[in-house]
């Protein structure tokens, strides 16, 4: 864990699309909070003819900050790395505005109204207007974007590779500020493992994404949050061995002095190791994984 250093540095310049990239601007909504840091980001890619990954939350404002960021210009292609509310709030008034569909990929797991209490929170009732399959090429003048499919955060997480470039989107899966939050039913954390696995073996080093600044050197960033996870796991193993049973049990002793607006993240992201372990036979409870479980150790051995 000591190998993950975050980055909580960035300072956005809400309101003004900030050039990050070659071909890239950013312009950041004022969603901050807990889970969202200093915001949504929202990026234009291309010069004239331009996509727009990730609208943002529902905020007047910040769909007036994109419009004004692109005036003059057309707007070819919204795409989404995934629906989460604070990266999908804006994307039909946007679609309607300048009249081109949402393209993202398409949910795998069934949620319940109105999904996980986070402020990041699943939007149920979202499908997009194009489906974007795990090696889509979206293009227009001056630019192309690969999507490579990186569930785990969410089941229909999608990164964006730009062509001929360092840079790859990473929405919620891989931030310089923070470990994910991986919350179950949507979120997987043998998924999110495998996808960061499938992001290590790509050549881009540089990452946008959803929130925060730039991540630069990620290879070495993601091998990092896999050990964080891998001692993550553990230290819950070692609490269920303890004695703990539940998982609020875990969080407290897991996540001590944790910012109480983070635990129920924690819980969630704590469930989401817990099922993983449950399905790997190395941890037992009655009926499918819940919050509300009580775990305990089947004597399997880690492999």
């Amino acid at each position: 864990m000591a190998d993950l250093v975050l980055h909580r540095d960035f300072v956005p310049d809400y309101g003004r699309a900030v050039a990050v990239a070659p071909n890239v601007r950013r312009v950041t909504a004022r969603n901050r909070g807990p889970l969202t840091f200093t915001g949504t980001n929202s990026y234009i890619v291309g010069s004239g003819r331009v996509a727009i990954v990730d609208p943002g939350p529902d905020d007047p404002s910040h769909l007036d900050a994109l419009v004004a960021a692109t005036a003059g210009e057309t707007v070819t292609h919204i795409l989404l790395t995934h629906s989460h509310r604070d990266h999908s709030g804006a994307a039909r008034a946007l679609a309607d505005l300048v009249g081109v569909p949402v393209s993202a990929a398409v949910r795998r797991t069934a949620l319940p109204e109105p999904g996980p209490t986070l402020d990041a929170e699943s939007n149920a009732a979202f499908m997009p207007d194009v489906i974007l399959a795990d090696g889509a090429v979206i293009a227009s003048a001056g630019w192309q974007l690969e999507a490579v499919a990186t569930p785990g955060h969410a089941s229909d997480h999608l990164a964006f590779a730009l062509a001929g470039s360092d840079f790859i989107f990473s929405g919620d899966h891989v931030m310089a500020w923070s470990s994910t939050v991986v919350a179950p039913p949507d979120g997987s954390m043998a998924a999110y493992m495998a996808s960061l696995d499938r992001l290590l073996a790509r050549g881009e080093d540089t990452y946008l994404p959803g929130h925060g600044g730039v991540l630069d050197d990620a290879h070495r960033f993601v091998a990092a949050l896999k050990a964080h996870r891998r001692e993550r796991e553990a230290a819950i193993l070692a609490r269920v061995a303890a004695g703990d049973r539940t998982i609020p049990a875990i969080v407290a002793s897991v996540y001590a002095g944790l910012d109480p607006r983070l635990a129920a993240g924690a819980g969630m992201s704590v469930l989401a190791h817990l099922e993983d372990l449950v399905a790997r036979g190395l941890v037992a409870t009655e009926g499918a994984p819940a919050l509300a479980s009580a775990y305990r150790l089947t004597g399997r051995r880690s492999s």
